[in-house]
């Protein structure tokens, strides 16, 4: 149902932001199964089947929607976190409470969605918290965020030494061998892979995410 939601608004959105740029702000809200996402490198792309070579030394084969889009995760400084602004963020629990960011990435304004702290697969234990930062501190280098969402509010620190970007809309252009990526995709009837939209980062690098 959750899931469901997120497509909805994103759907409903559209008309109010630039399309491509919602889809691709969007991806990492919608990873409630995080057995679905695939991270890995384009091994091909002919016609609208996409190979990639996973982290886990697999293939996957997926199947682009007619009008899949990219986007592309670009370095921004820590001082892009501000009150106000929405941000998603990987982080993992601190022993004393609260979440410790693996990396943060900050939404085009006007885009909410994904609000939440749920499990994530980026690295065993970790979770995805998506929510519109109350209060921020600088903290040395880094920074400390009180993350609001809807059914609460989480502490996270933020050390300076992980990444920060910003996602913005990206061309088909860049979707070649050896890029690495992340996609979100939903399960075909077949059993297949399908997505419609491709995660990267700025240069080929590696989506933080």
């Amino acid at each position: 149902m959750r899931r469901h939601a997120f497509k909805t608004a994103a759907r409903l959105a559209a008309p109010l932001i630039a399309p491509l740029l919602l889809a691709s702000a969007a991806l990492p809200a919608l990873a409630q199964i995080p057995s679905e996402n695939i991270r890995g490198k384009v091994t091909s792309l002919v016609g609208d089947k996409l190979t990639v070579a996973t982290r886990e030394g697999k293939t996957a084969i997926v199947t682009l929607d007619k009008m899949w889009g990219v986007a592309v995760m670009r370095p921004v400084d820590m001082s892009a976190i501000k009150a106000g602004s929405f941000i998603g963020t990987t982080e993992i629990e601190k022993p004393g409470g609260g979440g410790q960011s693996l990396e943060v990435h900050v939404f085009p304004p006007g885009v909410k969605i994904g609000e939440g702290h749920y499990p994530w697969d980026l690295k065993p234990g970790s979770n995805m918290t998506n929510g519109t930062v109350h209060a921020v501190t600088a903290a040395g280098k880094g920074r400390e965020l009180d993350v609001e969402y809807p059914t609460g509010v989480r502490h996270i620190t933020v050390p300076a030494t992980v990444p920060v970007v910003m996602i913005g809309a990206g061309d088909r252009s860049l979707i070649k061998p050896g890029v690495a990526l992340f996609i979100h995709p939903t399960k075909a009837p077949d059993g297949g892979w399908i997505a419609d939209r491709i995660l990267i980062g700025e240069k080929g690098e590696a989506p933080p995410m």
